[in-house]
């Protein structure tokens, strides 16, 4: 058969051929066409991912490795249907291999402009600021000339890791793990800090609490002396009070006694003794006569003193004067004897 049926889907750009002329174009076409005497082409317009992985040194020198994919799709099918053979076969295949060589071209063209990036920046600011190094490649890639020649729109360039050589690796590992275990002891420090902060807060506030305390219990305690102070002086002055009161009654009294002893100051004591209330008391009789013994003792030269006149000395109520005793029935009973004081006077010299 020499007529075929080509039908495209909504993503696909067909164009057809004839006599070195394209008669037909458009996406998504169905349409029946003479072999042989037309060609077709077929320029997918889905987007397409290319993975990619790059090796490049940093500003200072440091190898890394970019991994990562690249979004394209088809913006113009004509020009680059112009640059590469999108030609097909009756079965609907590829009649060269120009279609592959558009990824490639991507690629390279991506590489450059990723290589221009990371060589102006260092190897931690590429390993840190990966979107950074996207969006500027990204943009390159926009301004490119060779991508607006096929006709290609570059819609993302994804950085999916950086990865330094493995020393590399492990010296910023061990920076970083320094520079955290330097920030975690920084923060134990901070919480310490904290603590002792907050405590001496506490004690300061405790502090303050117990010289509040020891204010109110020293008005307390001045509260108390000014009272013991005025108990005091209001007793102090009952003291003064009762001290003139007292000495006044004395002098009432001594003035009363003087007035009472005048008549009597100068008379003899023994005159005095005669004729007071108690002159008839034998007991005071024999103590006078005992004292007059004593002032005249010089000239005593033996003195004799009975048992019964001591006994009646020693006594309360002196001698006693018992009536005398009822003679006995036999009548041989007698009268006692009285004290007998036997006094020899000395001869004088």
């Amino acid at each position: 058969m020499f007529f075929g049926y080509m039908k495209s889907t909504p993503t696909t750009y067909v164009m057809q051929f004839r006599d070195g002329k394209v008669v037909r174009e458009g996406a998504g076409l169905a349409f029946i066409y003479w072999k042989p005497a037309t060609t077709l082409v077929s320029v997918p317009l889905s987007s397409a991912d290319v993975p990619f992985a790059f090796n490049e040194v940093t500003r200072d020198f440091q190898p890394v490795t970019l991994q990562g994919q690249l979004t394209y799709r088809v913006e113009e099918p004509r020009k680059l249907a112009g640059l590469l053979d999108y030609s097909v076969t009756q079965s609907g295949r590829y009649c060269s291999e120009d279609p592959e060589k558009l990824a490639d071209r991507l690629v390279q063209a991506a590489q450059v402009r990723a290589r221009a990036v990371v060589q102006s920046l260092g190897l931690r600011d590429v390993l840190v600021h990966s979107d950074a190094l996207e969006s500027k490649v990204l943009a390159a890639l926009a301004d490119t000339e060779a991508v607006k020649a096929l006709g290609v729109q570059v819609m993302a360039f994804s950085v999916l890791s950086i990865q330094p050589t493995p020393e590399m690796a492990r010296a910023l590992e061990a920076a970083a793990r320094e520079g955290l275990q330097r920030e975690a002891d920084e923060a134990i420090y901070a919480r310490r800090n904290a603590a002792v902060e907050q405590e001496r807060r506490i004690k300061e506030s405790e502090l303050a609490t117990e010289l509040v305390v020891e204010e109110r219990q020293r008005q307390i305690r001045e509260a108390k002396m000014s009272a013991d102070i005025a108990v005091e002086e209001q007793r102090s002055a009952l003291m003064d009070r009762w001290v003139q009161n007292e000495r006044q009654s004395a002098d009432a009294r001594a003035y009363t006694l003087e007035k009472t002893l005048a008549p009597v100051r100068n008379m003899d004591w023994k005159t005095l003794m005669a004729t007071s209330a108690n002159g008839g008391d034998p007991a005071l009789n024999i103590a006078l006569a005992f004292r007059e013994m004593g002032e005249n003792a010089e000239r005593i030269g033996e003195l004799n003193v009975s048992p019964d006149l001591l006994r009646s000395l020693l006594s309360n109520t002196g001698p006693r004067n018992d009536p005398e005793p009822n003679p006995t029935p036999t009548g041989g009973g007698r009268k006692p004897k009285p004290p007998r004081v036997d006094v020899h006077p000395l001869n004088d010299r």
